[in-house]
């Protein structure tokens, strides 16, 4: 693919990625024709445009969007690893200024997070089976845990970060290590870029989470107008990675939240981002 949305690197241990470095002249013929289209990009660019932010948590917390792809121009019967890692953007550490709704330097970047590469499951597999369908990492998870030991992509919080994704050929000659800079390829969509947060500081990225994803449908208030006469309390159940699904309760009927309990009354939108958002300190509070 060619184009603005698309920056690649000749060296897969550079701190950033090289914009419209040319591939083919160094890299081996299984990678150096390897073309990737980002999925999903018009969402990605609706995110971009508002400033994107992730949540980082101690137990690990999916990526929405999820980073997925479609790749042309391997060899289909060479071997390939699929694998990303963030660097950070800038050494800066920021901070949500609420009254102009905009992100403000506060200070350098603290210290680098562990670096780590989070490989996909599939991986090694031939070329042939990457192309034939999106490549979706849904499984990668962001934490701010530095002792995390279950592999997730250790960040900073309020440190802004540039995934980047890499395609390795797998060099079967018994001297492929003395051609390691030649048999992999790496790419990055400046609109992936994110902040990462424990919790999120724009309210229209929370709105466009909710209206985009489809794990999302117990936030949405498209049927709050059917309600305008509800007074009674809508719960949602918010199970691992934020996958809502609200049931109903009689008005004045009480629910238990750990040891808590709640009868108030309130418009059930802000209430239903407030409950979840106490599941999931909850959750990641005890670890689990």
């Amino acid at each position: 693919m060619d184009g603005p949305h698309l920056s690649r690197s000749c060296e897969l241990s550079l701190p950033c990625c090289a914009d419209g470095g040319s591939l083919s002249c160094t890299k081996t013929p299984q990678v150096s024709g390897v073309r990737v289209q980002l999925e999903m990009h018009a969402l990605w660019q609706q995110f971009d445009q508002l400033g994107t932010e992730m949540i980082v948590t101690k137990a690990g917390r999916r990526m929405f969007p999820t980073f997925q792809v479609q790749i042309s121009g391997m060899d289909p019967t060479a071997e390939y690893v699929l694998l990303m890692d963030f660097i950070p953007v800038d050494d800066k550490r920021y901070r949500y200024a609420f009254h102009s709704s905009s992100w403000l330097v506060a200070g350098r970047a603290d210290v680098i997070a562990p670096s780590r590469m989070h490989f996909h499951p599939d991986s090694p597999a031939c070329g042939a089976q990457w192309m034939k369908q999106t490549v979706s990492f849904d499984t990668l998870k962001l934490t701010n845990n530095l002792l995390d030991y279950n592999g997730h992509m250790i960040l900073n919080s309020m440190h802004r970060y540039q995934p980047r994704f890499h395609v390795v050929y797998v060099d079967p000659a018994p001297n492929s290590h003395l051609n390691a800079n030649r048999n992999f390829c790496s790419f990055s969509f400046p609109e992936t870029r994110f902040m990462a947060v424990t919790a999120y500081q724009n309210h229209r990225i929370t709105q466009l989470k909710i209206a985009s994803n489809p794990f999302a449908k117990g936030f949405r208030t498209t049927d709050l107008q059917d309600r305008v006469g509800f007074s009674g309390h809508l719960d949602v159940w918010c199970p691992p990675e934020g996958r809502a699904e609200s049931f109903t309760t009689k008005p004045r009927e009480q629910r238990s939240w750990g040891s808590n309990t709640s009868t108030r009354k309130e418009d059930p939108a802000p209430l239903m981002v407030e409950q979840c958002g106490l599941f999931h300190h909850l959750k990641d509070t005890v670890g689990t």
